[in-house]
């Protein structure tokens, strides 16, 4: 087991960040926006190595860049704790890492972020704000073009906090996990979930389905309303469809038919 802090650490820190992550090179954006938040006090982002595929430099550059009101604490147990990677934990997105992780963060609220998305600079704070006399709370989030990195639409389909869905029908709604703050001593015995598997006999893991669904029925909420995460959304996502419908509509509307084409 490796561990490396940026700095010394000693009392608790107002937030932390946890980003499980294979140390993809997108891993860089997802951290400096942490270190971009505007949030007061300090912020640790522990970043759990799940299996590194990627350039172990990274890494090092991350530590050396962090600021003063950010301690990044690398956790790197040489193995992986994923069933992806010859480990024993069922969910494919890290196995283990975001519930290790949350127990291991030195803050009592704990923020996740994945390592190929990121977030505004007002995002952390936000949330601290709206989780004061609740248990968790959540952001709405940006869709992103991962090709293109334009920003799309917010997203009204998916990940809506506690609003139902449209994509999954789920009436109790779904929170994606680049969008949920905890209160981990709050929600102590709920952190074991995102090493789980909800979608038995798939290839999903649906850990952060389990996850999100057990906060909304069983711990309070206040969500923030705003939309400070931003997640890359790949080419093969049925969302597109959903974006793709809302641009049709708002072109109609911008550019009605001509009476003569009626």
């Amino acid at each position: 087991m490796r561990i490396q802090n940026s700095q010394p650490v000693d009392g608790p820190f107002a937030a932390a960040v946890v980003i499980p992550t294979i140390v993809r090179p997108s891993l860089k954006r997802a951290v400096r926006s942490v270190f971009n938040q505007d949030a007061d006090g300090k912020i640790q982002v522990l970043i759990g190595v799940d299996k590194c595929l990627g350039a172990p430099a990274i890494l090092e550059e991350l530590l050396a860049e962090a600021p003063d009101n950010v301690c990044v604490t690398i956790v790197d147990p040489g193995y992986s704790t994923s069933e992806r990677h010859n480990g024993v934990h069922l969910a494919s997105d890290g196995g283990a890492i975001r519930t290790v992780m949350s127990f291991l963060a030195h803050s009592r609220y704990v923020a996740y972020l994945d390592d190929d998305n990121y977030w505004a600079a007002d995002h952390i704070s936000s949330l601290l704000e709206a989780i004061d006399g609740a248990e968790w709370s959540c952001s709405l989030r940006w869709l992103v073009d991962e090709d293109t990195e334009e920003l799309l639409t917010v997203d009204k389909w998916h990940s809506v906090g506690v609003a139902p869905t449209t994509l999954t029908r789920e009436p109790d709604g779904f929170a994606d996990p680049n969008t949920i703050m905890v209160d981990k001593l709050a929600c102590a015995s709920l952190l074991h979930l995102w090493s789980s598997k909800y979608f038995p006999g798939t290839k999903l893991s649906g850990s952060d389905r389990h996850f999100s669904n057990s906060l909304l029925r069983y711990r309070r909420h206040r969500p923030t309303g705003k939309a400070t995460s931003f997640y890359m959304l790949r080419s093969d996502s049925i969302l597109w469809t959903y974006i793709q419908k809302e641009q049709s509509a708002r072109a109609q509307a911008t550019n009605p038919p001509h009476p003569a084409q009626n």
